[in-house]
């Protein structure tokens, strides 16, 4: 379809492409791969017919039709969500308003008008036809499977185009853009304003388009999912790897080692014959020698390797230890106007947790998330925090909330701790803000430069709990990749919302579906929350919780057990936190009521006679065993934490749930792990009241 010959394109100095050859061939998936800056949107506009390349040509086969999506910037107005998309089929519209005026003309016409009456009904048979032949009357279903699958209610396609964000013109140019089928689709980044499930759509629509399609994107996950073969832009040039991106990363990183290899290998036998020709240039003997080295140096083609990516370095802080609950939501009810968005959510948070919040946008993920970080109050309901809690909460527009004002380095010495200051430049430093960078003004910064500097604030203050709300904007993919490391390695609990994908499938332990009021938990990554959605969907689990009560659904039952054979129905069942034992006054928890109350706990508080002098050492001397009990019971709960995640690791793996017999043992056996974590933590919550009291 696209043949480009000996491409030139260069801005000023700087030279993007230098004798390019390339080629789009039919139904062909091609991702581009790049760092920012290296020409891949450039590459898009020249092949879109946007810009013209300095050298070379960009040749296609003659029936080619175009669609470019860009990354932003196009505004609709003027009428409805549904007018403005049908406008995708002009051939069709002008066939539409042929057939009516030749329907017109009919109406008023004789048969005596000297053949003119055949004359049009045989035009109007042929317009009939070919409006049939290009799905004419398939329009209606068209629009509403494409504004439906991209998130438009039907409410919405109502509406005027001009109350829409940014984010909601750029899917309304998408939709457009799909409905008109070129057949040749070029987008970049189409999934910038997409939330998952309109990605999942995405995805399946283009597994199935017609045309060739070549694509900008940051999500890995959308790449693996829609590409066969990644372009890589760099070095002046086009480079393919045929297969998808994780294909991609393994055949490049193999490919840059042979690279550097071989470069290695140049740069010896350069720096060999340079010293030859050095040592001996004025000696007569070697007169001849010298000249026959010159002239090999001469036809050497310098191998040229490209420079080491920046990558982004850090690692969250170390945060003091919460106790077992760090946050509990109950009855929280949240409302604009009539539109209730949250209805009597119940959420408990355990120490651990990995949770990320899914659904459409405007379903109230984001709300919750501001309710959960205790930034907005619930009409209803109370948030309860945990023992020794920290939080830290990263914004949606959190990029934006920063001090234009300010140079970097004044912006993150605002935010830090006297302690931290000596810090601040090595950590500025992990996020590629060197040298004077550090001294620019916060508002020449692009967006993702604010997004690493909003970043890089977090870790100026060490926190148990991260609350993070869409992290992953405007960063590219190396960027991601490091965030992606840093959560994975961090000890403490997580809650975030992301669109993409990889990412809540490498983080997620548990995913909350927010919509419609509710919050539904499900365990496991997204792909774990789309098996048991669909089981769902499908009537093989209980109906849902009533609306006078909607509680929130824990599907922890349903995943321990093996997945449902044909005819069984298997689901979530309604799941309540098991309360924590009532305190008695002025002591330790009382114990469950299937358990044994002790009968004497030695590291209790003393209680001495009215009037007794206070025994300074007996008091040190219990404050010291309560010490040592605390660390003793630290190193059994993290030995016993470490067992469940182990259990947990394998009951995520592929086939886990064939052998039942194995899987019934190891749900048996985390069961009991966590009713032993839950115990140690009770005593664990005692020995720390005694120690503060006989220390105090």
């Amino acid at each position: 379809m696209v043949h480009v010959e000996g491409l030139g394109k260069r801005y000023g100095e700087r030279v993007l492409f230098e004798d390019v050859s390339w080629h789009v061939k039919k139904r062909d998936r091609i991702g581009l791969s790049g760092p920012n800056g290296s020409g891949k949107t450039t590459l898009l506009r020249m092949l879109a017919g946007l810009e013209e390349p300095d050298a070379g040509s960009i040749r296609m086969a003659s029936d080619t039709t175009i669609g470019y999506l860009p990354q932003d910037g196009l505004v609709h107005r003027g009428r409805t969500v549904y007018d403005e998309v049908v406008l995708a089929f002009q051939e069709l519209i002008a066939l539409k308003e042929e057939q009516h005026r030749i329907e017109d003309t009919l109406a008023t016409a004789t048969h005596d008008d000297g053949g003119e009456h055949e004359k049009l009904l045989e035009r109007y048979a042929e317009v009939t036809e070919r409006f049939k032949h290009l799905g004419g009357y398939e329009i209606d279903a068209r629009v509403a499977d494409v504004l439906k699958g991209l998130g438009f209610s039907l409410p919405d396609q109502q509406r005027r185009t001009e109350e829409f964000s940014g984010g909601w013109q750029m899917r309304i140019a998408l939709a457009k853009l799909l409905l008109a089928r070129p057949n040749l689709l070029l987008m970049d980044e189409p999934t910038n304003h997409l939330d998952l499930p309109a990605r999942n759509w995405l995805e399946e629509y283009l597994h199935d388009y017609p045309g060739s399609v070549v694509l900008v994107s940051h999500d890995r996950y959308f790449l693996d999912a829609t590409v066969a073969r990644i372009t890589e832009v760099g070095l002046r040039t086009l480079t393919d790897y045929h297969g998808n991106y994780s294909h991609y990363v393994v055949e490049h990183q193999a490919s840059m080692e042979r690279l550097r290899e071989a470069h290695r290998r140049q740069k010896e036998e350069v720096e060999k014959i340079t010293l030859f020709i050095n040592k001996f240039r004025y000696q007569a003997t070697k007169a001849r020698q010298v000249q026959s080295r010159i002239k090999m140096l001469d036809k050497v083609d310098l191998i040229e390797i490209p420079p080491e990516r920046k990558k982004i370095r850090f690692k969250f802080p170390d945060a003091p230890r919460p106790g077992r609950v760090l946050l509990e939501l109950k009855g929280v009810r949240r409302a604009y106007g009539e539109n209730v968005v949250l209805d009597h959510i119940d959420l408990m948070v355990e120490r651990g947790d990995r949770i990320a919040l899914v659904g459409p946008n405007g379903a109230g993920k984001s709300t919750l998330m501001r309710i959960v970080a205790g930034v907005d109050r619930p009409d209803a309901g109370a948030r309860i925090a945990g023992h020794q809690v920290v939080t830290d909460y990263f914004a949606q527009d959190q990029a934006a909330v920063v001090d234009g004002s300010r140079t970097v380095y004044e912006e993150m010495s605002a935010a830090s701790p006297v302690q931290m200051v000596p810090m601040i430049r090595h950590i500025l430093g992990g996020f590629l803000f060197g040298g004077d960078d550090v001294y620019k003004r916060v508002g020449v910064l692009s967006g993702g430069e604010r997004n690493r500097l909003a970043l890089a604030k977090m870790l100026l203050n060490p926190s148990n709990l991260l609350i993070l709300d869409e992290p992953t904007n405007h960063l590219d993919l190396d960027s991601k990749e490091v965030l992606l490391d840093a959560l994975a390695d961090y000890g403490g609990t997580l809650i975030f919302v992301s669109h993409d994908r990889y990412f809540v499938d490498r983080l997620a332990s548990k995913v909350i579906e927010v919509g419609g009021g509710q919050a539904l938990i499900y365990p496991g990554g997204y792909e774990d929350f789309l098996y048991w959605k669909k089981q769902r969907e499908a009537g093989l689990t209980p109906p849902l919780p009533t609306k006078e009560r909607k509680p929130v659904v824990h599907l922890k039952e349903a995943a321990a057990a093996p997945k449902p054979a044909a005819g069984a129905t298997p689901g979530p069942r309604a799941h309540t936190p098991k309360a924590a034992p009532p305190k008695t006054d002025g002591g330790p928890p009382a114990p469950p009521n299937d358990a044994a109350a002790p009968s004497y706990d030695p590291l209790a508080p003393r209680l001495r006679p009215s009037g007794a002098p206070p025994d300074r050492q007996a008091r040190e001397r219990d404050a010291r065993k309560a010490r040592a009990r605390l660390a003793e019971l630290e190193r059994q709960i993290g030995e016993k934490e470490q067992a469940v995640k182990d259990i947990e690791h394998l009951m995520a793996t592929p086939g886990f749930y064939e052998d039942r017999a194995v899987s019934e043992r190891a749900v048996s056996q985390r069961q009991q792990l966590l009713s032993e974590v839950e115990a140690l933590m009770s005593e664990w919550e005692s020995q720390q009241t005694a120690a503060q009291a006989n220390e105090g």
